[in-house]
Formats: C-alpha cells, sequence, structure tokens
C-alpha cells in the first residue's frame, strides 16, 4: 500500500495555485457581517429596540395628550425637543450595550484567544467590531427617527421631513461614531465585561454631565473638552438663531460672575471629530498592545 503523500510545508504541490489570504478590508466587512449577525440575533439587540419604542412611545403619547403649541405649530419646535433632546439617549444606551463589551468580552470569554490565531490583524478584527457595532447602534437611531417623523408626520402632513432634520441626523451620526469611539477605548482598557459596561454606563449617563456642570458652575470654564458638551449641536439646525457662546447667567457684582457656554456650531463638529479619531486610534492601539492568554 503507497503511503499517503505528505504536504509539503514550503507550500502547495507544483501545478497548484497558492490561495491568498483575503485583503485586511474583506476580512474586515467579513467579520462585521458575522458580527453584526451576532447582534441581530441577540437577546441584546431586542432590549434596545424596546428601549426605542418604549421612549418613542411615552413621548408620542405625553404630546398627543397635553397638544402643547410650543410643539405642534412648528415642525422645528417638535424635533427640537422630541429628537434632538432624546436621540443623545439612545446613542448612549446603544453605545453601552453594542459597544461596552466588544473589546473586553474577547478578553474575559477567551475568544480574542482564538481570534487571533487566525491570519486575521488585530486592526483588522477592530475595525470589523467597531463597524458592526456603529450599524447596529445605527438600526436603533434610525427607528427612532422614523417615529419621531411619523410624529411630524400627524401633526404636519407631507412635509414633516425637512431639511433641518436631515442636517441634525447627520451631526446625530457623527456623534454615534465619537461615542463609540470613546466606548471602545474604554472597552479596551478592561479585561472584565462587566467593569467595562459598568464604567461606559456611569461615564455617559451621569459622570460627564456632573463634570460639565462643574466646570462651568464651580472652575468657570468652558467644558471643550467633554463629549457631552458638543452634544447639543444636534438640535442647532432647528433653531432660529444660533445660541449665544457665553451666556451670562448672573449678572452680579461680584469680581467673577456665573455664565454659561454653548459650543459654537463649528466647535461642536470639531470635538464630535477630536472624540472619533483620538479615541478610535487610542482604542486600537490599546488592543494592540494587550496579550491573550
Amino acid at each position: 500500500m503507497s503511503s499517503l503523500p505528505v504536504p509539503d510545508p514550503a507550500g502547495p504541490p507544483s501545478g497548484v495555485p497558492r490561495r491568498a489570504s483575503p485583503s485586511s478590508p474583506v476580512q474586515a466587512l467579513r467579520l462585521t457581517r458575522y458580527q453584526l449577525r451576532d447582534y441581530l440575533l441577540s437577546q441584546r439587540f431586542i432590549l434596545m429596540m424596546a428601549i426605542v419604542v418604549i421612549i418613542g412611545v411615552i413621548l408620542t403619547a405625553v404630546v398627543g395628550h397635553y397638544r402643547p403649541h410650543s410643539l405642534i405649530d412648528n415642525s422645528n419646535d417638535l424635533y427640537s425637543v422630541l429628537w434632538a433632546m432624546f436621540v443623545y439617549v439612545v446613542i448612549v444606551f446603544a453605545g453601552i450595550i453594542f459597544g461596552g463589551d466588544a473589546i473586553a468580552g474577547e478578553f474575559q470569554n477567551k475568544t480574542g484567544y482564538f481570534l487571533m490565531g487566525l491570519p486575521i490583524r488585530r486592526a483588522t478584527a477592530y475595525v470589523g467590531k467597531y463597524l458592526a457595532a456603529f450599524v447596529a447602534s445605527m438600526v436603533a437611531v434610525v427607528l427612532y427617527a422614523v417615529i419621531m417623523l411619523a410624529n411630524g408626520v400627524f401633526y404636519f402632513g407631507g412635509g414633516a421631513f425637512t431639511l433641518a432634520f436631515a442636517e441634525s441626523f447627520l451631526l446625530a451620526t457623527l456623534y454615534t461614531l465619537a461615542l463609540l469611539g470613546a466606548v471602545f477605548l474604554f472597552s479596551s482598557l478592561f479585561k472584565t465585561s462587566t467593569y467595562a459596561v459598568l464604567v461606559v454606563a456611569v461615564l455617559f449617563l451621569f459622570a460627564f454631565s456632573i463634570l460639565q456642570e462643574v466646570l462651568i458652575l464651580v472652575v468657570n470654564i468652558e467644558p471643550w473638552m467633554l463629549i457631552s458638551y458638543a452634544a447639543s449641536v444636534i438640535g442647532y439646525p432647528f433653531a432660529s438663531t444660533l445660541p449665544t457662546h457665553v451666556v451670562h447667567l448672573v449678572d452680579g457684582v461680584s469680581s467673577s460672575p456665573i455664565v454659561g457656554y454653548n459650543p459654537t456650531y463649528p466647535e461642536g463638529i470639531l470635538i464630535l471629530l477630536g472624540y472619533f479619531v483620538l479615541t478610535t486610534v487610542g482604542g486600537l492601539l490599546l488592543f494592540e498592545r494587550e496579550e491573550f492568554t
């Protein structure tokens, strides 16, 4: 009986073409597809959609019951409250649910050890996971936008979808990118999913807002370094006039009057872009340095 052929470690036999490995962009898109499929079939996706529907139904019921003229007389007024003030909450929850443990879970569940054993770069895996979390988050944002536009159609008819709403939606998309970059950065800092999700939830739901107020009221400086400060630009497209950059809250006689701050339109966009770039790169560098065991 003839012996079985022994594979040549130098490569495939002569005459058999060598199978090239997929390029990094192709691998990233494949990983995005598989990760997104896991999101869409998971209970966390159902939970996120339920949160969006609950928020939308509550706001719709309140406005429908009380019918405040300050909201239903103009579409921009309606969207500036129902959309701009609450889409921030939807995005934060989406970031926590889809991105909070995206990297930390690889360490806790030991899946990263097997993933890194494949011929795939860490940057490719990181980008794939980020894109999957972004797409899943945008599904939630789009669902919330549909609910708000349905309110607009009910009160204002076919002209509910306005240029201002489209502009605000693009700003909300930019905020989603920036927030997910920060979420992935914090997720890369921890090797336990629980800690990563808890820290991200506390920071984006409470800590940043409290720190913003402390910086303004106590230290009396503009909190330009906080992503929560830039989030207010989402509502700027609906304003007839943009808010004043520096607002005097107390015209006191003291040497240090209390003032408030609103980001300028360009400043808010630059802050969000800066968070997106710096935190995404920072999270990737941390992920590159971590050891899987």
